[in-house]
């Protein structure tokens, strides 16, 4: 019996429709579009579902940390005055206030740059006034208006939303992206954003309205950006008593179609607007529903995003359900309409008496426009070159003295890897019950599509070839291959055009020619703005697409090791372009993979992603998906490498591949050869340089999966 049931499978996988023990594939249309369909009804569903799920106290500790309010403020004594010999710092002069040209320290090489407002008599409230991001200090009538009624106030001028154009001179690229998005992308991946650079600004305020005398209540008031920087200030610390917001308040269900700016890792998951505003209770939130500032497409070159002023209805729901968690919340709409932010009902609320309006004084400061944009951009740049000392401080648990305690002590990293950066989906909820059909007949294998349910909406889909040599009992290794972006599975198998051919070279093919059973996945990197918008979804609930992808993968492994001619312990990965990232990402997560090829990917990646020194950077291109929330202080790709070993790990680098520079790629690389030659393990880890562009080679990586799969050539 033993003997006849291989031969009987075998003989089966030859001539049957299905494989084995698979039920028949009869999914119809494009599969690749079916998958990020799927994907996308999943996201909406968990988005939808996530205010059921939401603490009714969130911590205020993982809001920081999201948020990238992490650094600790400098001390001050006092305000400095801004003034040229043309122009004096004060700027405005009458009988009830003063105001001048201030700056004020937040962080070590950061600073924040508004307007100071100060009473002729002892203040009766200290106010932070945060315009919106394309609003001057200077334009706030509402300033006036306080001032005028005794109150003492800071406005911070904020990043605007202007055309980023140069930043750097040795690199010509003229950028559409906002300077808003500009800082966002690389402050994202160094743990931090500007909205917590904004809230550390207006958090500096406090700090030194608080040690001023005669005590005075702290208020914040803020439209638009501003309004949103007010509420989560408000949110995060207790000095500030009262909060009035204007052109902000509503459900964020759609947050992914707002500005990527505002694109926050995992908020969804505990804060909305109305759990913001419980954060703060018994203080009390004012929420004005007014005209928001609107912003139409960016154009090319810059991340797809939308304002737009909700409907009175969808801020009343907000409102409604901030009280169902004790907020101490009122609405202050204008008895003008809703065209124009803080109208005298709003203002009197905010003030606790009434607020009339007053003449206003012509205007005459004039705010450095890129100076708050220059120096955010400076201060994460520092992080990004500080990057590599930040690492090793996060990586001093893992002892790697011998190959078995780093195994052990590795461990809480992969977890932190998969949880805390790519975002980890829960299990699957659907039974591992295969859908196949011959897709391929070849002189030496044939070809199955696969479809693997996980969840009702999602499934892993890829082509399995078999080789027809396979004899009876006999178990081969398996390589997954992997395509790079906008690509497909059958590109590495039978390209159709000459471009995929010259790019893959049909390694698939050649692999399963070679006698390897191979598996090439589809991977949702695909179809553009689509999968960008995935992204974009994901994000907010603490998820991205490799979440999908690890979770695919995983069980495309459990699905490959039970079947009958696999051995389970020889399942290689290798992937070329997003293909690459695909393997700098997923084996080290995934232990049931043995080795992993990275081809046209590798190299120093903090700098290729953050960097604004260098030409290749994803800075200056339109991924905006790209940016993973604090990688830059976890993981650079030698690290990922290294959390791989004992298990070999190989780099494909063409010489004239633009992904990156030769002198990156080696200089990670050789943090690796190090790491693995201590480790006592130094053949395990290779890397092959070759005369050409962003392509496979199968030459050196063939040699590699020969040799360490144990397959003969």
């Amino acid at each position: 019996m033993f003997t006849i049931v291989p031969i009987l499978i075998c003989a089966s996988i030859l001539s049957a429709q299905s494989l084995p023990n698979t039920q028949p594939l009869q999914i119809e249309g494009d599969l690749a579009a079916r998958m990020l369909a799927g994907i996308d009804d999943y996201l909406e569903r968990e988005t939808f579902n996530s205010t059921k799920r939401r603490p009714q106290r969130p911590s205020p500790e993982r809001l920081r940390r999201i948020l990238g309010v992490v650094d600790p403020r400098v001390p001050f004594e006092d305000l400095t005055l801004v003034e040229t010999l043309r122009r004096p710092a004060r700027v405005h002069s009458s009988r009830d206030y003063e105001v001048f040209a201030v700056r004020w320290p937040v962080l070590d090489g950061l600073d924040a740059e508004g307007l100071f407002y100060r009473p002729a008599k002892p203040p009766v409230a200290r106010i932070i006034a945060l315009p919106d991001a394309d609003q001057d200090p200077e334009a706030l009538v509402y300033a006036h208006q306080l001032a005028s009624a005794g109150c003492q106030i800071l406005i911070p001028a904020l990043v605007s939303r202007a055309p980023t154009q140069q930043v750097n001179p040795d690199i010509r690229r003229f950028l559409n992206q906002s300077r808003r998005e500009f800082v966002y992308r690389m402050a994202f991946e160094m743990g931090r954003h500007i909205i917590g650079y904004e809230i550390q600004k207006t958090l500096a305020a406090v700090d030194w309205f608080a040690r001023q005398t005669p005590a005075a209540p702290v208020r914040v008031i803020g439209y638009g950006e501003g309004g949103l920087i007010a509420l989560y200030a408000a949110a995060l610390d207790a000095r500030i008593q009262t909060a009035l917001v204007s052109g902000y308040f509503q459900p964020r269900e759609e947050l992914w179609r707002e500005p990527v700016y505002r694109n926050v890792w995992g908020v969804l998951n505990a804060y909305g607007d109305a759990e913001l505003a419980a954060m703060m209770s018994p203080r009390l939130l004012l929420v004005e529903p007014s005209r928001a500032p609107e912003l139409g497409s960016p154009g090319p070159g810059a991340a797809p995003g939308f304002l737009t002023t909700p409907s009175l209805g969808a801020v009343q729901a907000e409102v409604e359900r901030a009280r169902l968690f004790g907020a101490n919340i009122r609405l202050a709409p204008s008895p003008d309409g809703r065209d124009i932010p803080f109208g005298d009902t709003a203002l009197s609320a905010f003030h606790g008496s009434p607020i009339g309006p007053i003449p206003l004084p012509p205007p005459v400061f004039q705010p450095p426009p890129r100076r708050p944009f220059e120096q955010l951009v400076a201060h994460v740049q520092t992080l990004v070159r500080n990057s590599e000392t930040t690492r090793k401080q996060f990586w001093a648990q893992a002892d790697s003295t011998t190959v078995d305690k780093w195994i052990q002590t590795t461990e809480p990293y992969r977890k932190h890897l998969w949880e805390e950066i790519l975002g980890k989906l829960p299990e699957p909820t659907e039974p591992l019950t295969a859908q196949t059909r011959p897709a391929y007949d070849k002189p030496k294998f044939k070809g199955y599509e696969v479809v693997l349910p996980l969840f009702p909406e999602v499934f892993a889909y890829g082509v399995l070839l078999v080789p027809k040599d396979l004899t009876p009992g006999e178990k081969r290794p398996v390589v997954v291959t992997q395509h790079g972006r906008a690509g497909r599975p059958q590109e590495l198998i039978e390209p159709s055009n000459p471009r995929a051919e010259s790019v893959y070279k049909h390694y698939a093919a050649q692999l399963a020619d070679r006698g390897f059973i191979v598996y090439a996945p589809q991977n949702p990197y695909i179809f553009e703005e689509q999968y960008r918008a995935l992204q974009r979804k994901a994000n907010p609930l603490k998820l991205s697409l490799f979440s999908f992808i690890a979770a695919q993968h995983e069980r495309t492994i459990e699905w490959l090791a039970k079947l009958p001619f696999v051995d389970p312990d020889r399942i290689a990965f290798y992937g070329l372009s997003y293909g690459g990232k695909t393997a700098m990402r997923v084996p080290p997560i995934l232990n049931r993979y043995a080795l992993a090829i990275c081809s046209g990917d590798f190299g120093e990646y903090i700098g290729k992603m953050a960097s604004t020194e260098r030409s290749e950077s994803f800075m200056f291109t339109i991924e905006h998906e790209m940016y993973e929330f604090d990688l830059g202080n976890t993981f650079n790709y030698g690290d990922l490498a290294n959390l791989m070993a004992p298990r070999p790990f190989m780099v494909e680098r063409g010489h004239q591949d633009g992904v990156g520079h030769d002198e990156w790629v080696a200089l990670e690389f050789a943090r690796v050869r190090r790491f693995f030659t201590f480790l006592g393990i130094p053949d395990r880890a290779e890397i092959e340089f070759f005369r050409g562009v962003h392509e496979i080679r199968a030459e050196g990586t063939f040699r590699f999966l020969h040799k360490h799969l144990k397959f003969r050539e």
